[in-house]
């Protein structure tokens, strides 16, 4: 496909990409980071879309990880040394099993949902905590308790914390969340995370936190890595133009 001239959904002069996601998976929130450093970078409207991934790979037929014994060895190794690269705090669950298969991420992901129809600004922080909490220090996300101290950390008040619970159990916040799911996969998602922009006109689909440097060459924009902010990537950034000046100069 042919992705230098692009056009893409714009939100005034703003390319919009939709993620969806959910707190259980580590890759999404590698994937979240890097769209919230690139934001302001590649002018994104960002917009979040939280899933519920146990219920989209029972849609689709998808099998979890853990499933292959040899697939879930390799998958906590790369973990670590992708949060590595990303610059991201991990430290997995001590039994990621109960964790993931278990447990689950319902409560937390209805609560997002909740936040997104009470106080959308909170989305980011709500998730970025709660995702802090199972992969960044192994704590709990499904007790009412946890996911309290979660929102009031992400800057709710205890007020809002309140209409949050009263909202969760609502059928309006269940078909919400049933919905977006339903929505990633219709775009095709047999898993999270999924970022879904408009390339010519049409979705263009990413799934996973290894596509940057793709979306980046179909959006017209440049990837410097996974944190563009630190010197040692800026400083790539400007070898590389000055690379193409001189290239461009020697005709």
């Amino acid at each position: 496909m042919e992705c230098v001239a692009v056009t893409t959904l714009m939100a005034g002069s703003k390319k919009v990409i939709m993620f969806f996601y959910d707190v259980i998976s580590p890759y999404s929130w590698l994937a979240f980071e890097v769209l919230c450093r690139y934001r302001n970078i590649w002018n994104i409207d960002l917009r979040l879309r939280p899933g519920f991934l146990t219920g989209l790979m029972k849609e689709t037929g998808n099998n979890h990880p853990g499933i292959l014994p040899n697939k879930y060895a390799y998958t906590v190794k790369d973990l670590t040394r992708q949060f590595q690269y990303f610059g991201v705090r991990l430290c997995p669950p001590k039994d990621p099993f109960e964790v993931m298969y278990e447990k689950g991420t319902l409560p937390a992901m209805r609560l997002i949902t909740a936040v997104s129809e009470l106080q959308p600004s909170a989305v980011e922080p709500l998730s970025r905590e709660l995702w802090t909490r199972i992969w960044g220090l192994d704590l709990d996300i499904t007790e009412r308790q946890s996911l309290t101290e979660a929102a009031l950390k992400a800057g709710l008040s205890a007020s809002q914390v309140e209409e949050l619970f009263r909202l969760v159990g609502t059928k309006e916040v269940k078909d919400k969340l049933k919905s977006t799911t339903q929505e990633a996969i219709d775009y095709g998602a047999f898993g999270f995370p999924l970022s879904v922009c408009s390339v010519k006109g049409s979705p263009e689909v990413f799934f996973g936190s290894d596509r940057f440097e793709l979306m980046a060459h179909c959006l017209g924009e440049k990837w410097v890595g996974p944190r563009p902010d630190t010197p040692t990537m800026k400083m790539r950034e400007r070898e590389r133009d000055g690379e193409c000046v001189n290239k461009a100069s020697l005709g």
